[in-house]
């Protein structure tokens, strides 16, 4: 199975967060990213199994 991987715009867009927030917090707030080369991807899963551990 074959899952897109969201960009840092996708994330933002999902969080109705600003692109500047997810960029200066990803580390802080331990958004599950992974570098594939010089950008940032997510897995939709990882993303939504991070929002279910924050509260």
């Amino acid at each position: 199975m074959c899952t897109k991987l969201m960009t840092v715009d996708d994330v933002a867009d999902y969080l109705n967060k600003p692109r500047s927030w997810v960029c200066g917090n990803w580390k802080a707030e331990q958004i599950p990213f992974r570098k594939v080369g010089q950008s940032l991807r997510c897995r939709p899963a990882d993303l939504e199994k991070w929002l279910d551990d924050q509260n």
